[in-house]
């Protein structure tokens, strides 16, 4: 493979919070539209990979590149640009209760300055295809947390990202809730977007076949094919 077969590429990675090692000379390359799981016991590092590439945090040293942009030296006025290639989803939703699941997944299309008629149609269909039509002008703390996650999940899509990083999505769902937010990122690989799922639950891992990267104290330990 060239190097322009690679939407993501990591080279000689290593992250430090002062004298602890997050993470240790990791070197990676993600292929376009690959479904990824990043496994490992909690502390190994999972969450920030994840976080170096969409710049939630910065290399100690070595560089990242994500669809053609090297991250080490990217302009801070193109951090934005950057970000409206990916697509996130956390663990703890980071909705906004103030606002209704309409206005929240409705962010990401008003920043890139789309009209309110196409945000109006794009959500309503997301919202039909997620079950949650009926949730459009609901605040999040009357929403069960599977539906919590479920409206993440169309927030990070909604834009059409490139690239959807996902920490723990399921970490604290039940079986049910978590197959729905699975469902959702399947279905958004097999439309061509790469997908990174960090997760420390291997019944999911098992269920999904996709590689898997294993971390432990920070080293990247295997890349293995299921």
């Amino acid at each position: 493979m060239n190097s322009n077969d690679y939407i993501i590429r990591m080279f000689n990675v290593h992250k430090r919070y002062g004298a602890l090692n997050a993470l240790v000379n990791i070197n990676l390359d993600i292929s376009h539209n690959e479904f990824i799981f990043i496994t490992g016991p909690s502390g190994a590092g999972k969450t920030t990979l994840i976080k170096l590439l969409y710049l939630g945090e910065k290399v100690s040293e070595g560089y990242i590149i994500v669809d053609g942009m090297n991250l080490k030296r990217l302009d801070p006025k193109r951090i934005p640009f950057l970000r409206r290639k990916i697509g996130i989803v956390f663990q703890d939703f980071r909705l906004i209760p103030e606002k209704t699941v309409f206005e929240n997944i409705a962010l990401v299309l008003e920043a890139a300055g789309l009209n309110r008629q196409y945000i109006q149609k794009k959500i309503n269909s997301l919202l039909r295809k997620a079950g949650l039509e009926e949730k459009i002008d609901m605040y999040p703390p009357s929403l069960s947390g599977g539906e919590q996650q479920r409206v993440a999940v169309l927030r990070a899509v909604v834009g059409d990202p490139k690239i959807i990083l996902a920490d723990e999505p399921t970490g604290s769902l039940d079986a049910v809730s978590a197959k729905k937010i699975m469902d959702l990122l399947i279905e958004y690989h097999q439309r061509g977007t790469t997908v990174l799922v960090s997760t420390h639950n291997q019944a999911l891992i098992e269920s999904i076949p996709a590689k898997v990267i294993s971390l432990h104290g920070g080293n990247l330990d295997s890349t293995l094919s299921q």
